[in-house]
């Protein structure tokens, strides 16, 4: 009878839409290979849309639409559907009347679904209809973390099985006797909950932080902090016991800094998380940085630079040697522009090797080595062995002082390519820098090919994008070199950003290619805003700066985060 009625209903839809047979076509190749239904086929296909649907179905079924966005919910139905059962079978509860639960879902069609329901919740049940992508946003809302619970309240749908941790299983997390055994399962979960959510909300880092009367979980989304979570002081201890035991650390050290790592293998993808603990005055602090060695699949290309840039950028690589250095401050994605250029470059004819403090992504093919001063192995030192292992690229994690300079630069003059990252304002300013730190300034000349000065910035979220007005003599005053009629946009807020206006991150970039007249100011000693002043008049040097405004005209960011990222010239 049911399929009767979706015959009919599709019958009407192509009729009212007039679908041609190819389409008609497309729609039963993608039902055969994703073993979906007509209606979400064409719907997937984009030959109908989803509201048209809706309409259809609820005139001829008679079930009534509501708008899930303008619905409050009573947490209270928490209890009768968890969220578990919500995702699995994609519906909403919605309220309770005696003996009869009212849902929200959108496939009507689902025959087995009310017997399910049934069955798990032991009530009738009434259906209203609504679209998927509503009923997505409600379960995101509905079951998201509230910002006060207590550990079990948090973590009572959460399965131990939702995570499998990849490590060396040579050591027992059962033996740890810090965790009292009748809260080791709930903290688990929690842990599992708080990862969980910052890989659905896009998070860089996640920070736990110990307060006078409680722990603050905060996360770091498109580079800005939010508060999440406030987990209750008692837990405190086994929340970090937890932490540590994932990563490898000694849980009886409290009192000074430790760095380790982890991998979670979730949904079949594994995700790097690097540690770092610190002690601070109410406890240790945790920062976990989510590594997702997925993003480095985009490469070069997926990473925002201009065609300009990103041509720039790929002919200085393939020089057989030379220095490379990519500056800009903490969390600007230097890690992420050096290892996707490493990427490209990693082949089996290369050998490749970093040493880095600390490793952040493990990259097959690669030889990295961690850097562990406490023992003597520096930067510099590191770098020494590595220049006896015969390598073609070089990768330093960060030059910070003038041994590992000076080395790096030497490397880079006898047949290595050299990458490294300096934390410099701008890219002229590097040059300098590394004579102010005691490095020859014509080994300098000698060795440099090219210096990438790099930020992020947060884009505009594409869903609620609207045009702003700017006045004349704010144009005038942020560049003389603004694009004519350039528009400007902002993101008023909605619930695709979390109502910020943003959504994702793209890179402002200052390439300076050095030459040979560069070289030669360098070796007279003149200063680095002459040299950028050489490089903008002479070789058409694209500034941060002027980036910054070029995307925010072309409606990528907005001027409020171009004002908060760069500086005007």
């Amino acid at each position: 009878m049911a399929k009767a009625i979706k015959d009919k209903i599709l019958k009407m839809l192509i009729d009212a839409q007039k679908l041609t047979k190819k389409e008609m076509s497309d729609a039963l190749e993608l039902q055969k290979k994703k073993k979906i239904g007509l209606d979400k086929a064409l719907i997937e296909t984009g030959h109908i849309k989803e509201q048209d649907l809706m309409a259809i179905l609820v005139r001829e079924l008679n079930i009534p639409f509501i708008n899930l966005s303008k619905y409050k919910i009573d947490p209270a139905l928490q209890e009768v559907i968890n969220e578990r059962t919500a995702r699995q079978y994609k519906i909403v509860p919605l309220s309770m009347l005696d003996y009869t639960l009212t849902i929200a879902l959108s496939d009507p069609f689902n025959i087995f679904l009310i017997d399910d329901l049934k069955n798990i919740t032991g009530k009738e049940i009434d259906v209203v209809m609504s679209t998927n992508t509503e009923i997505a946003k409600a379960i995101d809302a509905f079951y998201g973390i509230k910002t006060e619970m207590n550990v079990n309240e948090i973590t009572k749908d959460i399965q131990l099985e939702d995570f499998e941790i990849v490590a060396d299983t040579s050591q027992q997390e059962s033996d740890d006797g810090s965790v009292d055994d009748s809260e080791k399962a709930p903290i688990i979960r929690m842990i599992n909950l708080i990862v969980k959510e910052a890989l659905r909300r896009r998070a860089s880092d996640i920070h736990i932080e110990p307060e006078i009367d409680g722990m603050r979980v905060r996360y770091r989304i498109d580079g800005i902090l939010h508060d999440i979570l406030n987990i209750p002081k008692e837990n405190q201890n086994a929340v970090i016991v937890r932490i540590k035991i994932m990563s490898r650390l000694d849980i009886t050290t409290n009192q000074v800094p430790q760095d380790g790592r982890f991998k979670l293998k979730i949904d079949n993808k594994e995700v790097d998380f690097r540690v770092s603990i610190l002690p601070t005055t109410f406890g240790q602090k945790t920062v976990m940085r989510v590594l997702d060695k997925s993003k480095l699949a985009v490469g070069l290309n997926g990473l925002g630079f201009e065609d300009k840039a990103l041509k720039t950028i790929k002919e200085a690589i393939k020089k057989p040697f030379g220095m490379i250095l990519v500056t800009g401050p903490t969390g600007s994605g230097k890690s992420t522009t050096l290892y996707s250029i490493i990427n490209e470059l990693n082949t089996v004819e290369r050998n490749i090797i970093t040493v880095e403090d600390p490793v952040e992504y493990l990259i097959e093919g690669l030889t990295q080595i961690q850097a562990h001063p406490e023992i003597g192995l520096t930067f510099a030192e590191g770098l020494r062995a590595i220049l006896r292992q015969s390598p073609d690229i070089v990768m330093v994690g960060e030059i910070r002082d003038n041994e590992t300079a000076d080395i790096a630069i030497k490397a880079s003059l006898t047949g290595q390519l050299v990458f490294s990252t300096l934390h410099t304002n701008d890219a002229a300013g590097t040059l300098t820098r590394l004579v102010d730190m005691g490095v020859e300034p014509f080994l300098v000349a000698s060795s440099l090919v090219l210096v990438s000065a790099q930020r992020l910035c947060r884009k505009i979220c594409s869903k609620c994008k609207e045009e702003i007005s700017v006045p004349d003599d704010l144009r005038k005053r942020l560049s003389e070199r603004l694009p004519k009629g350039a528009k400007f946009y902002h993101g008023k807020g909605c619930d695709a950003c979390n109502q910020t206006g943003y959504h994702g991150r793209v890179g402002l970039t200052e390439l300076l290619e050095v030459d040979d007249v560069m070289r030669d100011m360098l070796i007279q000693g003149k200063s680095s805003d002459d040299i950028k002043n050489y490089a903008r008049k002479e070789k058409g040097m694209i500034t941060l700066w002027d980036d910054a405004i070029n995307k925010s005209a072309a409606g990528i960011t907005s001027l409020e985060e171009v004002l908060r990222i760069t500086t005007s010239e």
